[in-house]
C-alpha cells in the first residue's frame, strides 16, 4: 500500500501557540530514523492521537517496544495549531442521536466525560503547565437560525435524561458570562476546558520519551505495508501498525469517508481590561451555532483567540499551502471577532494562522483495522479532536492489543460511516455547499434573506442526510 502522501507540506505560517511553547521550554528535536528498526508496534503520526496511543500502549504493557514516527516536528501539525478546546461529546449530543441512536449516543457521551479528568490527571502527575482552565463550553446563538441549534442541544439532552449536561441560558444569562449585544441565548455544557494546545503536544512528547517510546521526528513515511513502514532513510518492521494521520488520512485508508477543510484563527494582543469590562472571567470556551462555526476563548494573559471553521478545501482532500495559510479564512475569523464581540473590534491582531481539519460526512471520527491486516487507523474528528483524541488513543491501543474491551465497544469503532461522493464530485460539491452555507449564514447575520441559489446549495447535505460541518 503506497499512500498518496504522508508528508505534510511545511506550514507557511507558524502558530503562535508553538512559538510560545518552544520559548517556554526549549528542547531538542528527536533524530530522524536511519536504518532498520524492529518493534512490536509502530505509530505513524506525532499529533495528539499518535502520542496518546503510544503512551497507552506502554502504560498497559511496559515490555512492549513502541516506535512513533512524525513527518516533521511534534506540534507542527494540527495539534499545535487548533483552538485548544478540550471537551468530549455532550456538546454534540444532538448529532450523536441522529447518527448513532439514543443508546449509543449516551454510551459515547458518558465515555467522553472521562476525557477532561484524564488530561488533568496526566498534567498533575507530570507537573506540566498547559494553561488548563475548566470553565465549560458555551454555545451561543447570534441569529434566529442559530436559536434552533441551541434548542436542539437542550432538547436532546433532556430527552435522554441528561438535562444537567446542557443547561439552557436566555440572553441575559449568556451576557452575564460574556456581554455582547449579538447574543440572543445559549446553552452551557459543564464538560469542557481550554488548553494551550502546543504545550499539550510537547508535554505528551516528553511523557512518551520518558515512557520509553522510540520517537523519530523529521521522518516522512513513504510506504505502508502489513508489517512494514518505509521511510527515506530506513524502515520499521512491526507486527502492529497504527496510522494516526487525521487530515492526511483523507486519501488513505479513509478515502471516501472524510475530506479536509481549513480552519483559521486570529489572536489579539493582551486586553485583560476589556475582558473584565465584558465580564468574561469564567474561562469559558465559546462557539456559535453556525455550520462553519466561530470558536473563541481567552488566554491567561488576556488575549482572545477567534477561529472560523469556514476555510478552503482542495481537490482530493490535499493539505496544501492554501489550507495551511488560508488568508481569506483568517479574515473571516477577524470579521467574526468584530461582529460577535464588538467591544474588541479595535483590538490589535498580533498573530494569525490556519490548519487542516479532517471532516467526516457525519461529524464523528471512525476507528478500525484495515481488513486482512494488523494496520489500525482513526480519523475524522471534524474540528473536535483535542479531547476525543484521548479516547482515540485508548481505542487504538486496544485494537493493537487485539482486545475486546470498553474502548473497542464504543460506537466509533468499526462503524458504517457515511460515504462522501467520489472525486471530483466531492471537491466540486464541497465548494458549492461551502459557498451556499457561508452566503446564507452571512445574509442571515446581516438581517437579509439568503438568495434562492444559496439556500439550495446549503440544503444539499441535509437532503443527503449528511450533517457536514465542524464540531
Amino acid at each position: 500500500m503506497r499512500p498518496r502522501s504522508l508528508k505534510p507540506p511545511l506550514p507557511s505560517r507558524p502558530s503562535w501557540w508553538l512559538q510560545e511553547a518552544r520559548a517556554f521550554r526549549p528542547e531538542a528535536v528527536s533524530p530522524p530514523l536511519a536504518g532498520t528498526l524492529d518493534v512490536d508496534v509502530a505509530v505513524v503520526g506525532g499529533g495528539y492521537t499518535g502520542l496518546w496511543t503510544a503512551l497507552a500502549l506502554r502504560e498497559r504493557d511496559p515490555s512492549l517496544s513502541v516506535a512513533l514516527i512524525e513527518a516533521r516536528e511534534i506540534g507542527d501539525g494540527p495539534s499545535g495549531r487548533n483552538g485548544g478546546f478540550l471537551h468530549g461529546y455532550w456538546s454534540s449530543i444532538a448529532t450523536l442521536r441522529a447518527v448513532l441512536g439514543d443508546g449509543a449516543a449516551l454510551q459515547l457521551a458518558h465515555a467522553s466525560s472521562r476525557i477532561v479528568p484524564a488530561v488533568r490527571e496526566f498534567l498533575e502527575q507530570r507537573g506540566e503547565d498547559v494553561w488548563l482552565r475548566e470553565g465549560g463550553l458555551l454555545k451561543v446563538a447570534a441569529t434566529e437560525a442559530e436559536d434552533a441549534v441551541v434548542a436542539g442541544s437542550v432538547r436532546a439532552a433532556r430527552e435522554l435524561g441528561a438535562e444537567e449536561e446542557a443547561v439552557p441560558l436566555d440572553g441575559d444569562a449568556v451576557r452575564q458570562r460574556l456581554d455582547s449585544p449579538r447574543f440572543r441565548g445559549g446553552v452551557f455544557f459543564r464538560d469542557g476546558g481550554i488548553v494551550q494546545p502546543a504545550r499539550l503536544a510537547l508535554a505528551l512528547k516528553r511523557a512518551a520519551l520518558a515512557a520509553g517510546v522510540q520517537l523519530f521526528e523529521q521522518t516522512p513515511v513513504t510506504e505502508v505495508q502489513p508489517g512494514r513502514i518505509g521511510t527515506p532513510d530506513g524502515s520499521v518492521h512491526a507486527r502492529e501498525i497504527v496510522l494516526a494521520l487525521n487530515a492526511w488520512a483523507t486519501g488513505w485508508p479513509l478515502a471516501g469517508r472524510q475530506t479536509t477543510f481549513a480552519s483559521a484563527v486570529v489572536l489579539t494582543e493582551p486586553v485583560p481590561d476589556q475582558l473584565a469590562e465584558i465580564g468574561w472571567s469564567g474561562n469559558e470556551a465559546v462557539t456559535d451555532g453556525r455550520m462553519f462555526l466561530h470558536y473563541f476563548r481567552p488566554t491567561p494573559d488576556g488575549r482572545v483567540l477567534m477561529g472560523s471553521g469556514s476555510g478552503r478545501l482542495e481537490p482530493g482532500g490535499r493539505v496544501g499551502p492554501g489550507v495551511l495559510d488560508d488568508v481569506t479564512a483568517q479574515s473571516r475569523a477577524h470579521d467574526g471577532l468584530r461582529a460577535l464581540l464588538p467591544a474588541l473590534a479595535d483590538v490589535r491582531i498580533e498573530a494569525r494562522w490556519s490548519g487542516p481539519i479532517d471532516v467526516s460526512a457525519d461529524k464523528l471520527p471512525r476507528f478500525g483495522t484495515v481488513p486482512g491486516t494488523r494496520i489500525h487507523f482513526g480519523a475524522g474528528y471534524s474540528g473536535n479532536g483535542v479531547g476525543p483524541s484521548w479516547l482515540g488513543g485508548q481505542i487504538l491501543a486496544s485494537l493493537a492489543f487485539g482486545s475486546r474491551d470498553e474502548w473497542t465497544a464504543l460506537p466509533l469503532v468499526d462503524r458504517r460511516a457515511h460515504r462522501l461522493p467520489p472525486e471530483p464530485l466531492r471537491y466540486a460539491g464541497g465548494r458549492v455547499v461551502r459557498w451556499g452555507t457561508l452566503a446564507s449564514e452571512d445574509a442571515i447575520g446581516a438581517g437579509r434573506r439568503p438568495s434562492a441559489a444559496a439556500r439550495a446549495a446549503a440544503a444539499i447535505p441535509r437532503l443527503l442526510r449528511m450533517p457536514i460541518g465542524v464540531r
